[in-house]
């Protein structure tokens, strides 16, 4: 967006969206307006009226084509410079309306920017750009604002230029550095309640598509058991999903498929989900503002009573990387990139 239309979108909050350090600005009401800096929250003392807030969100969403009215209280969209919109109206909330707006700021940082950043070693970032070449299966897990999306768009980035790849999101964020992309986003129903087309009809027309890989921006519900499919089917591809540490996020991956209401056992499904996800990278928003990588695990695939084997490559302790004890998944893949799967990862 150009400064003249920053200026006419969002009038007021023109200020903050123009500042590179602020990452988010969000509205309770029209008196107390928040943004986050270095990952830091702060109250501004800026005061609108409730109908500043109503032209600036109406304003916003003419640029989505997206609706919000009574019958659709909430609406999730992203602006033309990659920020996504987020609003909940009464009688979701008890009186004002919830505005959101996710800046688009490290969206096109790579694997080695993010190093340098120290969000990881130079050992991990390297660990993650060699898997990725390979093939593996990448699950990124964490909280709201811990950096999962721009992890992920830096690990797409570092699929080699030759393959095609489809992302699939809620709402468009991903912004791979690559030639042949074709990127989906989700659809909301249409005043009748028809024409929405949610992520699990968007996985499945992804494989019509001729992908080399499909990207999934978040798995929240059952869409994961279409993703798992999809890996199991020899396909490669990646995603994100919340979840307080690797262990968690393969155990959350276990469950979401019930809400498929698919009649799947745990018989089923763990194995499954222990041969489609090799990598699974946790990061994390700490205290201070900053965001890094705290645990690389690798998936064997071995099940023992519904429980599958995840064991810890790298992990960071107090302020510095410690090596785990495990090894990196299906070293087999790596003989067809030239990479020796004794001890490249840990050099």
């Amino acid at each position: 967006m150009s400064t003249h239309e920053i200026e006419t979108t969002f009038g007021p909050l023109a200020q903050f969206m123009r500042d590179p350090e602020i990452e988010e600005i969000w509205i309770n009401s029209p008196e107390r307006i928040f943004i986050a800096r270095h990952g830091k929250n702060e109250l501004t003392n800026l005061l609108l009226s409730s109908d500043d807030v109503r032209n600036i969100v109406d304003r916003a969403l003419m640029w989505s084509g997206r609706r919000l009215d009574l019958s659709h209280p909430f609406v999730d969209a992203r602006l033309p410079d990659g920020s996504r919109l987020h609003v909940a109206i009464p009688e979701v909330t008890p009186e004002h309306w919830a505005v959101n707006i996710r800046k688009h700021l490290l969206q096109t940082l790579s694997l080695r920017d993010l190093a340098n950043r120290n969000a990881m070693s130079p050992q991990i970032a390297r660990l993650l750009t060699e898997s990725v070449c390979a093939g593996v299966n990448i699950l990124v897990s964490g909280g709201t604002q811990a950096g999962k999306t721009t992890l992920l768009n830096a690990l797409v980035s570092a699929i080699p230029l030759q393959e095609r790849v489809i992302t699939i999101e809620e709402v468009f964020e991903l912004k791979p550095n690559l030639p042949d992309v074709v990127s989906l986003q989700t659809r909301s129903p249409n005043l009748q309640g028809e024409g929405e087309i949610p992520l699990r009809r968007l996985i499945k027309e992804s494989l019509r598509m001729r992908p080399s890989r499909i990207i999934v921006g978040e798995v929240r519900e059952a869409e994961a058991l279409d993703l798992l499919i999809a890996l199991n089917s020899g396909l490669p591809g990646m995603g994100t999903i919340h979840a307080n540490s690797a262990r968690d996020a393969i155990v959350k991956l276990q469950t979401l498929h019930l809400l498929a209401g698919e009649n799947i056992s745990q018989k089923f499904i763990a194995p499954t989900v222990a041969s489609a996800i090799d990598l699974i990278v946790q990061v994390r928003l700490d205290n201070s503002g900053a965001r890094r990588i705290t645990e690389v695990a690798s998936v064997t695939g071995r099940v023992e009573n519904d429980r599958i084997e995840v064991e810890t490559l790298w992990s960071w302790v107090e302020d510095h990387y410690e090596r785990g004890l495990g090894t990196p998944p299906k070293l087999e893949r790596y003989a067809s990139v030239g990479i020796s799967a004794k001890n490249w990862w840990i050099e």
